[in-house]
């Protein structure tokens, strides 16, 4: 049922004995288990002429209505909010970092000369980068080993806490060159959290989602990211706005500054209140469910014989079993989170500094301008995640690459034409690419790991290809246009990363429609749920070789293989309890149906 491209994506994990289910690897050696041939049969038995029997333990292969997950309307609605004012708080603290960062070079760095203070400060927001992967490493295989909705609550209060701490630290003028220092160090335990927090929160909405709605869904993630963008650019702009006409031209220098900063103490409380109440994925819970069921059927001897074959490598919730299993996963979302992310960056964090710099154009329309293009590139996501559930997601990336390589040089060749239209029309352009590489990122790249390593995965993959990519962005871009004198250079520094996205998007598997990887399907009723198990064995996109397929044990002669339908044959032990309550008339139903 799976196509040929599905398996190949599967080789690495599947020929090492990993379990797309997450299970033990004794428990999923080809999915089968002689337990012992006759071994219940009375010595008279065996004189007869009643074939030798053995035990045989396997999956399932077929899906029952049982299986498939229905998420609530209501209940998918709070997990969207909960997820999307994180992400918001998040581009929103890193946003106003961006966009005042030529004001806090006076402010932290006064004494320096100018050119210097700002790479300093841009530096600022390298570093915070630069231990996104650290938050990735410790706190991705924690979201695998006690739940996604533990982990989100944690990086948000980091969050909170850190930014509204910014807002009171002293300045330069107050202890001089130490004022970089504290400063630093908020931005590094922001940068932790962040490791967390996008990989976490693209993890939990996958896993709510619809499968067939995943692309609409998960979009609504990164709009709430980029409405963030927008929110910290507009309340920079309306603070300059205000206390300068206010107090003086020097009065965001005087302290105005701290003002978007303390802003995140009421959002900071409204963000950990929805946090609080969101519930953990379905995924995730039916996934430790059947560990604890599973690990229950086998014997002390079984689980100290395996523990004993197993490395480092092998043992499920490190990033050295992730590594080992997902190599070539973890290579395709680094390659799309660092094209994604250094358009994305360039947009939002760098461009401020970049029309101020190298445009000249006032402080207020620098932080102004990406406003409008920002909001209305946000409101198209959804859209964008919509067309990829109907289209796929490959072609939607096909779209951001070529859009790239049209667009992007352009753009920054009409952005020096200094006007207000001239801006917002280059900002357009730039916007394009960015928009269909961020519809769909969400809802692809934690399609590329299975439910057991899904955050592990993503906090690895996406952090790394941030914080050396994304993060360094407004810097390298900077430090371009510095030693080259060229002012296009931030857009052939977007275009290089387009490339390997597109190698990526080429080589990965199509996930659209198609069940997360070691989770069973997602739908939104039960009714869709009865369709897609009368409809399973005509559907494309259904592989129950990387689904959590419950355990059976059925009896058979020696020497016989087994059918096609194993659990049409009358278990022996009840490895699933849908066994337990399900009557005869029910099983023969289910078998009429999927046949």
């Amino acid at each position: 049922m799976s196509s040929p491209a599905d398996q190949r994506q599967n080789d690495d994990s599947r020929r090492s004995g990993e379990s797309q289910h997450g299970v033990h690897p004794i428990q999923s050696v080809k999915n089968v288990m002689h337990i012992g041939a006759g071994s219940d049969k009375p010595e008279s038995a065996k004189a007869t002429d009643e074939p030798q029997m053995q035990k045989v333990h396997v999956r399932r292969q077929f899906l029952r209505t049982k299986d498939v997950t229905v998420v609530e309307e209501k209940t998918l609605k709070q997990a969207i909010a909960g997820t999307v004012v994180g992400n918001f708080m998040e581009w929103y603290d890193f946003g106003i970092y961006g966009y005042l960062a030529v004001t806090m070079a006076s402010v932290f760095t006064s004494g320096l000369p100018k050119s210097m203070s700002l790479i300093v400060m841009l530096l600022g927001f390298a570093v915070s980068f630069l231990v996104r992967p650290l938050g990735g490493i410790v706190l991705g295989p924690l979201g695998d080993r006690v739940g996604r909705q533990k982990v989100l609550f944690l990086t948000m209060g980091m969050m909170v806490v850190s930014t509204a701490l910014i807002g009171i630290l002293p300045t330069s003028k107050q202890i001089g060159v130490w004022a970089i220092v504290p400063l630093y160090a908020l931005q590094m335990i922001q940068g932790f959290s962040t490791g967390g927090e996008y990989s976490g929160a693209t993890t939990y909405i996958s896993e709510f989602s619809p499968d067939r709605k995943r692309g609409f869904y998960s979009a609504w993630l990164d709009m709430g990211s980029y409405i963030g963008s927008a929110f910290g650019a507009a309340m920079v702009a309306i603070t300059t706005t205000i206390v300068e006409n206010g107090w003086g031209a020097n009065a965001m220098v005087n302290g105005g500054w701290r003002i978007p900063y303390l802003l995140t103490i009421p959002l900071g409380i409204l963000a950990m209140a929805l946090r609080t109440h969101i519930p953990e994925t379905p995924q995730f819970a039916a996934h430790q469910q059947r560990q604890e069921e599973e690990q229950e059927h086998w014997s002390h001897e079984a689980h100290e014989a395996a523990w004993r074959q197993e490395s480092p490598w092998d043992r499920p919730g490190t990033m050295l079993y992730v590594i080992k299993r997902h190599w070539r996963r973890l290579l395709i979302a680094v390659a799309i989170v660092a094209a994604t992310n250094t358009a994305g960056y360039v947009l939002t964090s760098y461009m401020p500094t970049y029309l101020r710099e190298e445009v000249g154009t006032t402080p207020t329309m620098a932080a102004a301008a990406t406003v409008p293009v920002l909001i209305i590139m946000a409101l198209c996501l959804p859209l964008i995640g919509h067309l990829s559930d109907k289209i796929g997601r490959k072609p939607i990336y096909g779209i951001a690459v070529i859009s790239t390589f049209v667009l992007v040089y352009p753009a920054f060749q009409l952005l020096h034409q200094g006007t207000f239209w001239s801006i917002q029309g280059a900002l357009a352009m730039l916007a394009v690419p960015v928009a269909f590489y961020a519809g769909v990122s969400a809802s692809t790249l934690p399609a590329l790991f299975p439910t057991a390593s899904r955050f592990s995965g993503m906090g690895l993959s996406y952090n790394f290809a941030v914080s050396l990519f994304g993060g360094t962005t407004p810097l390298v871009s900077q430090a371009l246009i510095t030693l080259t004198g060229n002012h296009d250079a931030p857009g052939f520094y977007i275009m290089f990363f387009a490339i390997f996205s597109g190698i990526a998007a080429i080589v990965m598997r199509e996930s659209s429609k198609a069940p997360l990887p070691g989770s069973m399907p997602t739908v939104g009723s039960e009714e869709e749920a009865r369709e897609l198990v009368l409809t399973q064995e005509q559907n494309p996109n259904l592989d129950t070789s990387t689904m959590p397929m419950p355990m059976i044990t059925v009896e058979i002669p020696v020497g016989q293989t087994l059918p096609q339908r194993p659990e049409n044959i009358k278990p022996v032990i009840h490895h699933d309890s849908e066994f337990e309550s399900e009557d005869n008339s029910e099983n023969e139903k289910d078998g009429k149906s999927e046949k």
